[in-house]
C-alpha cells in the first residue's frame, strides 16, 4: 500500500526553497569584463541585431532567447493534488516544471502565473509571445483550459496544454505497448476512461483518432467516458451545460450505454483513470475482460492501488507514481515535444507531432514487459528520440520555419 509523504519531506522542502529562494535563476551567456564586451552585448553593437530582427522577426530565433525559451502559463486553478490554489501558490510548481524542461531538454523555461483564474488572460499571453518560442499551459481548470488553448493556436508559436496532450501522448504509448504484451489488437479495444476533465477529454479524442489524420493515427473500437455522475451518453440530462462533455457524448459511447462506473467497466479491455483516489474497486477489475489493462493515474493516490488491481486480475497496471512500475506521467512527453517544436521553430504543435511523439515513446522500449511498458522519465535519450520525431513531423505538417 502507498505510504503518505512524511512530515520530514515537507519540512525539508520548505528549508530547501527558503535557502535557495526558489529553484531558478538567470545567468549571462556572454562575458561582461571589458568595454568591448559591453559594446558587443549592449550598446552600440546590439543596435545592429535589433535592425536585423526588425527586417525579419523570425531572426529573433537566431539572435535572442526566443529560440530556446518556453513560458509556463498557469492560473493555479487545478494544481495536481492541491486543487485551486491560485497563481501565487502555483509558482513553486511551475518552477519545478521549468527545471524539468532544463534538465531533460536543455530548454530555458519561465513561470508566468496569473493570480485570478476568473480573469481572461488570453490577451496577456498573446502580448508576451514575442519573447518565447512556445507556451506550455499548465494546471488550468476545465473548461477554461480548452478555451484558452483554442484561443492561442494562431499566435505563431506552439501552444500546448500539457495536462491534456502530454498525458494523452504518454497514455497512447502505454496502450500500444500494453497491447503488445497482452496480445491484443489495438483496433479491437473497448476502453473506459474514468474522468471527463482535461486529460480524459484529450485521451478520448486521441484514442478515437478524432481530429487526427487516419493515415498516421489508429483508433480503438469503443470508448466509454465516465464522470462523477456515471457514463456520459447523449440522452443524459444537463449535458448541454458543458460543451466539452457534449462533444464527448457525441464522439464516444456509440452503443448509448448508461449507468454507473461499475456498469461501464463490465467487459472492458482497458481502464484509464484520470479522476479521484480510490473510486475503482477490485470487483470492477474482475468484471473486465481477461488480463485487462488498468492505468490508475490519479496522483498522489490512484483510483485503485496497483497491488489491489493486480490481485483482482489486472494483466498490466500503471499509475502516475514514480515509486511503482509503469509510471504514466506527462513528464515523459513534454520535454521532448517542446524540444522538437523549438528545433523546428514550429508555428504550432500539430496532431501529427503528438502522434509522432507517442510512437517514439512506445518504440523506444524494444521489448515491452508487464512491468516495463514505458521508458524511464529519467532517461534523457528518450527526450532526444521524441524531439527528433516531433521535429520531423513538424516539417511534414508544414509548420516548421526555415530560417535564411
Amino acid at each position: 500500500m502507498m505510504k503518505p509523504a512524511s512530515t520530514e519531506i515537507y519540512q525539508e522542502s520548505l528549508k530547501l526553497h527558503a535557502r535557495t529562494k526558489g529553484k531558478l535563476e538567470i545567468r549571462p551567456k556572454v562575458p561582461l569584463k571589458s568595454r568591448r564586451d559591453l559594446s558587443l552585448a549592449y550598446t552600440p553593437g546590439v543596435a545592429e541585431v535589433c535592425r536585423e530582427i526588425q527586417k525579419n522577426p523570425d531572426m529573433a530565433y537566431r539572435y535572442t532567447i526566443k529560440g530556446n525559451t518556453i513560458a509556463i502559463v498557469s492560473d493555479g486553478s487545478a494544481v495536481l493534488g492541491l486543487g485551486d490554489i491560485g497563481g501565487y501558490a502555483a509558482i513553486p510548481v511551475m518552477e519545478g516544471k521549468a527545471i524539468l524542461f532544463k534538465k531533460f531538454a536543455g530548454i530555458d523555461a519561465f513561470p508566468i502565473c496569473f493570480e485570478n483564474y476568473r480573469t481572461d488572460f488570453v490577451d496577456e499571453v498573446k502580448n508576451i509571445a514575442p519573447v518565447f518560442g512556445g507556451i506550455n499551459l499548465e494546471d488550468i481548470a476545465a473548461p477554461k483550459c480548452f478555451e484558452v488553448e483554442e484561443a492561442l493556436q494562431e499566435i505563431g508559436i506552439p501552444v500546448m496544454h500539457d495536462d491534456q496532450h502530454g498525458t494523452a501522448i504518454v497514455v497512447l504509448a502505454a496502450v500500444l505497448n500494453a497491447c503488445k504484451v497482452t496480445g491484443r489488437d489495438f483496433h479491437d479495444l473497448n476502453v473506459v476512461i474514468v474522468g471527463a476533465g482535461a486529460a480524459g477529454y484529450a485521451i478520448a479524442r486521441l484514442l478515437k483518432c478524432i481530429g487526427y489524420d487516419p493515415d498516421t493515427c489508429d483508433t480503438v473500437r469503443e470508448i466509454v467516458v465516465c464522470d462523477r455522475k456515471g457514463i456520459i451518453h447523449r440522452r443524459r440530462e444537463g449535458l448541454y451545460a458543458n460543451k466539452y462533455k457534449f462533444i464527448l457524448a457525441d464522439e464516444t459511447n456509440r452503443a448509448g450505454r448508461s449507468g454507473t462506473l461499475a456498469d461501464a467497466m463490465e467487459g472492458a479491455d482497458v481502464c484509464i483513470g484520470v479522476s479521484d483516489a480510490g473510486i475503482i474497486s477490485g470487483d470492477m477489475i474482475r468484471s473486465m475482460n481477461k488480463d485487462p489493462i488498468v492505468f490508475a493515474m490519479a496522483n498522489p493516490v490512484p483510483e485503485i492501488m496497483p497491488d489491489v488491481a493486480a490481485r483482482a486480475g489486472a494483466g498490466i497496471v500503471g499509475s502516475g507514481r514514480s515509486d511503482m512500475p509503469n509510471q504514466i506521467n506527462n513528464a515523459l512527453a513534454f520535454p521532448g515535444v517542446f524540444r522538437g517544436a523549438l528545433d523546428a521553430h514550429a508555428r504550432q504543435i500539430t496532431n501529427g507531432m503528438k502522434v509522432a511523439a507517442a510512437h517514439a515513446i512506445a518504440d523506444y522500449v524494444r521489448k515491452p514487459a508487464r512491468n516495463r511498458i514505458l521508458p524511464s522519465i529519467l532517461d534523457r535519450r528518450v527526450t532526444r528520440a521524441i524531439a527528433d520525431a516531433v521535429r520531423d513531423a513538424a516539417v511534414r505538417d508544414g509548420v516548421a520555419r526555415i530560417l535564411p
